[in-house]
């Protein structure tokens, strides 16, 4: 089983910036497109934002776009998501996932490994 784990959430004043990261097996992050969602307590998970696997394409949610940027760093088996510009409303619980087919990453029915989730928190 492929194994993700993030770290990097935190509390943070609105503006202000954090960089989430998420590391996993090699096996994930030499073939698997990856994503981040997030999530806060009777909410569904959402989409933030997806890379493929050699982090040539990117995919955003509207609410970050402009604000957020994922990357990748293969070598050290690696994903990122750098936020800055932070609302109260991007407050939730950040998970990494990663699934077989590009098309299916923004899909949170279709991600086949999930992380255990960060927690990350901005205050007005």
């Amino acid at each position: 089983q492929v194994q993700l784990v993030e770290s990097g959430g935190g509390l943070v004043q609105a503006g202000g910036s954090l960089r989430l990261s998420c590391a996993g097996s090699e096996r994930a992050f030499s073939s698997y497109p990856m994503g981040w969602y997030r999530q806060d307590p009777g909410k569904e998970r959402e989409f933030v934002a997806a890379i493929d696997w050699a982090g040539v394409s990117t995919r955003y949610a509207d609410s970050v776009k402009g604000r957020f940027t994922i990357s990748r760093d293969n070598a050290k088996s690696t994903l990122y998501l750098q936020m800055n510009s932070l609302k109260p409303e991007d407050t939730a619980v950040y998970y990494c996932g990663a699934a077989n087919r590009w098309h299916s990453i923004s899909d949170r029915f279709q991600i086949n490994y999930w992380g255990q989730g960060t927690q990350v928190t901005v205050s007005s």
